[in-house]
């Protein structure tokens, strides 16, 4: 993995959001999501952080190497035969972001996990399976990776964010990760007891819109409010 790009808080640093691409990308093509906010004096207390995901074979697009975090076979979900040794691998890396933002003395309730496509798909895991309780976690454009292995790999990190509220954001036009795949991804979450916000984008394709943004950062303001100067960790 390659250095993650940090867009630091503006006033004293309260809470932290790691922030991960989909597939092809990388952290900087994240970080206008903290310069908009920058720009209207939005989460001055919060450190973004925009990890980048190596360069790795991807089966889909004929073996060529490309940013992911696992690779996949096919965008069927009939068909996805999932790279559970890379989803581990970097379920493993995303685990150390958040525990290196605690070793700096940040809660892990100031923490919130998210990204879109492949990295929501990774926030979605990796937050659950965290032995930490999280502030939040958010995944756009997404779905939940193994779903016959979760619930035990839940267990295993004794069910820390049981109470963790998710928002999940899908267009009904995706043409890349199916409107259904989401939806049934959150409806999943919610049969295992999770408190999940799934939202409809109307005519949004494989992407993020303004709609989704604006309800990103209410969600946000609701998970990690701004503490003050007087504010205690």
């Amino acid at each position: 993995m390659s250095k993650a790009l940090v867009v630091p808080a503006l006033k004293r640093h309260t809470a932290t959001v790691i922030v991960a691409h989909g597939l092809g990308d990388s952290g900087v093509g994240w970080v206008w999501l903290a310069e908009n906010w920058r720009m209207r004096n939005k989460f001055e207390e919060v450190s973004f952080i925009f990890p980048s995901a190596p360069n790795i074979p991807i089966t889909l697009n004929m073996g060529m190497r490309m940013p992911g975090w696992y690779d996949i076979a096919s965008l069927d979900e009939l068909k996805r035969a999932e790279d559970e040794t890379g989803i581990n691998r970097s379920r493993a890396y995303f685990h150390e972001l958040i525990n290196a933002e605690i070793k700096k003395g940040i809660p892990s309730n100031r923490i919130v996990l998210g990204g879109f496509s492949q990295g929501g798909a990774m926030s979605l895991l990796s937050g659950l399976t965290s032995p930490h309780k999280l502030g939040g976690i958010f995944g756009l454009s997404c779905y939940l990776l193994l779903k016959d292995k979760a619930q035990a790999m839940i267990a295993d990190a004794n069910n820390a964010n049981k109470e963790t509220k998710i928002f999940i954001g899908h267009g009904d036009e995706d043409q890349v990760v199916k409107h259904a795949a989401g939806k049934t991804s959150a409806e999943v979450l919610k049969q295992w007891g999770y408190d999940v916000d799934f939202r409809t984008y109307a005519g949004l394709v494989h992407s993020a819109d303004p709609e989704e943004i604006d309800d990103l950062e209410s969600y946000l303001n609701d998970r990690i409010p701004p503490l003050g100067a007087s504010g205690s960790l």
